[in-house]
């Protein structure tokens, strides 16, 4: 006589092309580092930024600008804080969660990254008519991100609906 037992419905584990993850997070933390380092001089009000002074390339000078704040906070602690959350959003953990949401959030938080990106850019190029290295390495790592969640984005299968509860 077979004995009768509860087979559990089978979940559908969202596949992530491998790359996905390890790009976005390797490209969160560098950002994070480099966001890092220009807090790190913005609040020591240090002048020891690895950035050569000679007129259009000017770190000190994009740094101590006008626009080096948005709402009164530091654009390098904004950038801090956009890095922190983007290298949690992109955790392998999250890439595995089934929830639109998260998808959602991730691209839509390094969308506005690169919108504020092509604000500060702006900023370099037509005002204080200085570009900061490091302030171009992070606008770089945010564009990439940005690009890589965006095709990964497309490449992966649409969310399921979840099912109504019998």
């Amino acid at each position: 006589m077979a004995s009768k037992t509860a087979v559990a419905p089978a979940t559908t584990v969202q596949t992530v092309p491998r790359w996905l993850p390890a790009t976005s997070l390797i490209l969160s933390v560098l950002g994070l580092a480099v966001s890092a380092y220009l807090s790190y001089e913005h609040h020591t009000a240090a002048t020891t930024l690895s950035c050569p002074n000679t007129g259009a390339i000017n770190c000190l000078k994009v740094t101590t600008s006008s626009y080096s704040s948005f709402l009164g906070i530091p654009v390098s602690d904004l950038g801090l804080a956009f890095f922190v959350v983007m290298t949690v959003l992109c955790l392998p953990a999250l890439w595995r969660s089934p929830a639109k949401s998260v998808r959602a959030v991730r691209l839509a938080t390094a969308g506005t990254g690169v919108v504020f990106v092509f604000y500060l850019a702006w900023a370099e190029l037509y005002k204080i008519n200085a570009i900061c290295l490091w302030c171009t390495a992070v606008h770089v790592i945010t564009a990439a991100l940005f690009g890589v969640l965006a095709i990964g984005s497309a490449l992966l299968p649409a969310p399921l609906a979840s099912s109504p509860r019998a």
